[in-house]
């Protein structure tokens, strides 16, 4: 039997600090989602000033990231590149720059999916909060 590792409040906290402190760092009003390694949702946060659909990407972007175990940036440069028939695949909404898996130990214990600056910036700021956990 295997053991799974999972993340307790305590570490989903320390994730969305350090993602804070990254966003407020540079003034950019975004959601941070928080997911479990099955996509399901730990935190939600949306600054002021955040736009309201960002709290409907920002989770995609991260269930996508952790169902994945790999940034969801893959998926939207597989359609990018014109593999338009991966827009079916089941259960995956976010296929879009910023959400990035969580790894401990090359095993999955979820993700986090930023929206509301540029992908490159909500990628920033979802690793900012990844390296707050000091893995």
């Amino acid at each position: 039997m295997q053991t799974k590792q999972v993340l307790t409040l305590e570490e989903v906290k320390k994730i969305a600090a350090g993602a804070e402190t990254e966003a407020k760092l540079h003034k950019w009003n975004v959601t941070i989602a928080i997911v479990d390694d099955g996509g399901n949702l730990l935190w939600l946060q949306r600054m002021d000033s955040a736009a309201p659909i960002s709290s409907h990407i920002a989770p995609a972007k991260a269930k996508t990231a952790a169902l994945g175990h790999r940034e969801s940036k893959v998926y939207e440069d597989i359609i990018n590149n014109g593999r338009y028939a991966f827009m079916t695949a089941p259960t995956l909404e976010g296929m879009l720059e910023g959400g990035v898996p969580i790894m401990v130990n090359d095993q999955c214990v979820g993700a986090v999916g930023v929206s509301g600056v540029k992908s490159n910036e909500d990628v920033q700021i979802a690793k900012a909060g990844i390296t707050a956990l000091g893995l």
